[in-house]
């Protein structure tokens, strides 16, 4: 894990309801890999996003999303 993903699973963490932190680790540990392979792309941040919608707490969902969607695909690296 590089320092950005580290910073973006600091932030995401902070922001997981109680009781679904493993479940975020581990979302996010699939979505580090998708980088790492070259396979994230607006596909899978598609299906990523509801599935860590899910996991967060409702007052931060809108703050998260707009963070997912300004580096999304584009900034993997």
């Amino acid at each position: 894990m590089n320092e950005g993903q580290e910073k973006f699973m600091s932030f995401i963490m902070e922001r997981v309801v109680e009781g679904k932190h493993e479940a975020a680790k581990a979302l996010l540990a699939e979505s580090f890999g998708k980088q790492a392979s070259g396979e994230f792309n607006m596909e899978y941040l598609q299906s990523f996003m509801p599935r860590m919608v899910d996991l967060l707490k409702p007052e931060a969902v809108e703050q998260v999303m707009s963070i997912m969607q300004e580096f999304g695909p584009s900034h993997t690296n």
